[in-house]
């Protein structure tokens, strides 16, 4: 199993260390370590020279935060294509500011969308020159501008993690072969489940995104990489599988 996207750098260090020592009795291979910024990217960066055989390094610039400055940006673009291809699987987390931009306009205030678009565009040139992956965090509208801009680039391989999306992008990505992943609300979510009935298997994968916390059985605890195993549990379900025995998450 691998925990395909987990803001690891975002834990206590003393936290990390431990979830990273337990992977093996839990029978994690792996976790996609994504990153928000340039100093994100030099904390995932630390944690994988650490733990090499464990932690797949992803670096980016998460939406759902401030535009960075015409400097900050350069540093980032800098050092991200200085990295030796060898360091990290993908460029990522990228995308469009959705949550940010609902709450803007709740609060009555404007919200420019096209310097976040041109930045995702940027972005997304960096991985095409790079030839990398990427995980992209663009939910329910959002999806359709970054398929446009998947399209542009050429890239074929794309993450939509913990997706949610209108029918046009749903089909527009299965079509594409692009990947999704679904979190721990899989156990409680009727969207997210109905999703997980329709979008082919080939194209799922399985991710925390801690430490963002869930509810449902696990209200109130840690976000563990373990988590994925009642994920896929979870989506087994909904495709007629049961687990030869249930385990306790």
């Amino acid at each position: 199993m691998i925990d395909a996207h987990i803001h690891l750098e975002q834990y206590d260090s003393s936290v990390a260390e431990q979830m990273l020592s337990e992977l093996p009795e839990h029978d994690i291979e792996a976790l996609i370590a994504v990153s928000m910024n340039l100093d994100s990217c030099l904390r995932t960066e630390q944690l994988r020279a650490v733990y090499p055989r464990v932690i797949r390094a992803a670096y980016g610039f998460h939406p759902e935060q401030p535009l960075p400055s015409t400097e900050e940006l350069k540093a980032l673009l800098e050092w991200i294509g200085s990295r030796s291809t060898a360091d990290f699987v993908a460029v990522g987390e990228i995308g469009l500011p959705y949550y940010s931009r609902a709450e803007a306009l709740t609060r009555g205030e404007a919200f420019e969308m096209e310097p976040y678009i041109e930045l995702l565009d940027t972005l997304l040139g960096l991985a095409a020159r790079l030839d990398k992956p990427v995980v992209l965090h663009a939910v329910y509208e959002d999806a359709l501008i970054a398929c446009d801009l998947l399209e542009k680039h050429g890239i074929k391989h794309a993450h939509f993690h913990w997706f949610k999306g209108p029918e046009a992008a749903i089909m527009r990505m299965i079509a594409r072969g692009y990947f999704i992943s679904f979190t721990p609300d899989i156990l409680y979510e009727a969207d997210i489940q109905e999703l997980a009935r329709r979008y082919p298997p080939e194209l799922v994968m399985a991710e925390t995104d801690g430490p963002w916390p869930f509810e449902g059985v696990f209200a109130g605890r840690p976000t563990h990489p373990s988590m994925i195993h009642a994920v896929a549990e979870a989506w087994g379900a909904q495709h007629g599988y049961s687990p030869a025995k249930r385990k306790t998450y």
